[in-house]
């Protein structure tokens, strides 16, 4: 049944997620951010090929942006192209998982100590509203809606640091990451776990219990190495290894994007 739900409430949230622009932001910027929110919400999952033709009708632009794009996120590894064969979403790098999470975990570890010298009523009230959100997204099974609030958590807590720009530079770097945090979310009692874990950061963030937010937040951000064995264990094949990288067998139909 939840399963059901999750497919529901994700077929309802599609245009929700399509990345919002401002009418000055060139084709390329617009191509790439939709793409590139729908490879990391796993709408299109590793190993789906990507046809510049058809994104683009999709899109509505021609195909240089889309072209343009494409390359982008084969500069992120986010795409592989193949010359002659096609271009597709990339696997998950295990390696570029755990490069991510050293970066976000030293980064949010070192916002979090000024965050407990810095932190206000303002702030321990915003983080227990999201809290409240995420658990109203797990009631109603809706994966990308406590995606969205995990999100919007961790950014509220740097900017309680009064680093109000800092999530964007984690953000940019952790696409991998991030297709493996989302993969993780239909673990068992995962989502519970990960909101009993936010609710004893804020806990101790309201203290002012640096050592204790600390820890709790350290264990929380090292959860995803023991999510990411279990999950390759379950679905090798939206791996890659670190030295593997061969292109697909034959394409395959083309999965879309749509608004």
């Amino acid at each position: 049944m939840r399963d059901e739900q999750r497919r529901n409430k994700k077929t309802a949230r599609r245009t929700a997620e399509t990345p919002t622009v401002t009418p000055r932001e060139s084709n390329r910027v617009r191509v790439h951010a939709t793409i590139r929110a729908r490879i990391t919400s796993l709408e299109l999952p590793p190993g789906a090929p990507l046809s510049e033709n058809e994104l683009a009708a999709e899109l509505d632009v021609s195909r240089t942006p889309v072209r343009e794009a494409l390359i982008l996120l084969g500069e992120e590894s986010l795409v592989d192209i193949f010359p002659k064969l096609g271009t597709f979403v990339s696997r998950i790098s295990v390696d570029a998982v755990l490069e991510a999470q050293f970066m976000r975990e030293a980064l949010e570890l070192a916002a979090l100590r000024e965050a407990v010298k810095r932190a206000d009523g303002e702030d321990i009230e915003a983080l227990r509203a999201i809290l409240d959100a995420q658990r109203a997204a797990f009631e109603a099974a809706d994966d990308d809606l406590f995606f969205e609030q995990d999100e919007a958590f961790h950014r509220r807590l740097m900017e309680a640091s009064g680093h109000r720009t800092l999530w964007r530079t984690v953000t940019t770097a952790k696409a991998h990451l991030d297709r493996a945090r989302r993969l993780s979310l239909p673990l068992p009692r995962r989502i519970e776990h990960l909101i009993d874990e936010h609710r004893a950061v804020v806990d101790a963030l309201e203290e002012r219990d640096a050592a204790r937010a600390e820890e709790a937040l350290r264990g929380h951000l090292q959860g995803v190495f023991d999510d990411i064995g279990t999950i390759q264990a379950d679905r090798p094949e939206l791996f890659v290894e670190s030295a593997e990288l061969t292109p697909p067998s034959r394409p395959r139909a083309h999965p879309g994007l749509r608004a």
